[in-house]
């Protein structure tokens, strides 16, 4: 499996702007769909946004011309440009991946997982 390790979360204020990293341990380019959720306190885990293996892009609406994913196949690493951050964005930010795949973009059909890291929005 692969390793990821996520990075860039803080605490901010609502507006501003937050740029999240993960960094996995191998090539996937061309081979794996890598995604973004977060799991704020009491809720279950979300999906955020993904970019396919063909390096296609797919958003929750609530995100949507807020978040923006790419991916450095270069560095083996997946970016979450966060902009405009609200309150309601405040959670732990996971990065997961898994084999290209047709499934949905929901935790149960990715297979790796990183540790996490903590994004906070103050109003």
């Amino acid at each position: 499996q692969v390793q990821l390790v996520e990075s860039g979360g803080g605490l901010v204020q609502a507006g501003d702007s937050l740029r999240l990293s993960c960094a996995a341990s191998e090539r996937t380019a061309n081979s794996y769909d890598m995604g973004w959720f977060r799991q704020a306190p009491g809720k279950e885990r979300e999906f955020v946004a993904a970019i396919s293996w063909r390096a296609n892009t797919y958003y929750q609406d609530s995100v949507k011309g807020r978040f923006t994913i790419s991916r450095d196949n270069a560095k083996n690493t997946v970016y979450l440009q966060m902009n405009s951050l609200k309150p309601e964005d405040t959670a732990v930010y996971y990065c997961a991946a898994r084999s290209g795949s047709w499934l949905e973009f929901t935790p149960p059909n990715f297979t790796s997982w990183g540790q996490g890291t903590q994004v906070t929005v103050s109003s």
